[in-house]
């Protein structure tokens, strides 16, 4: 099964040095397990775009759907054997990047 694993922040870019290498570990952890399928950080929500193509709908509005302090600066899309490997890879995720992270698995 796959999931995404969103990492929940106030800042973009707001990882120190110690984070970022306890963030590689446990990419590299999560590649050599073969639980790995994409990573990345995410633009913080002032460059955010809500966009609405559908047919009389049509619009486009700057910044992010949700206001708050909280935000998602990235992700981890993980393939594991089962939701309660996600959860633990969900907690080591947390650990790693020393931030909350919000856990949702794919849609069938």
């Amino acid at each position: 099964m796959r999931s995404i694993i969103f990492v929940i922040d106030d800042s973009s870019g707001s990882a120190s040095g110690d984070e970022m290498t306890a963030i590689d570990a446990f990419n590299t952890a999560l590649q050599v397990d073969g639980q790995w399928v994409m990573a990345a950080g995410i633009a913080a929500p002032g460059r955010a775009e809500v966009i609405d193509g559908r047919p009389g709908r049509e619009s486009s509005i700057s910044g992010s759907l949700f206001g708050g302090s909280e935000f998602y600066s990235g992700f981890w899309i993980v393939e594991t054997d089962n939701l309660e490997t996600a959860r633990r890879l969900a907690v080591a995720g947390s650990r790693a990047c020393n931030r909350k992270v919000e856990l949702r698995p794919f849609l069938r």
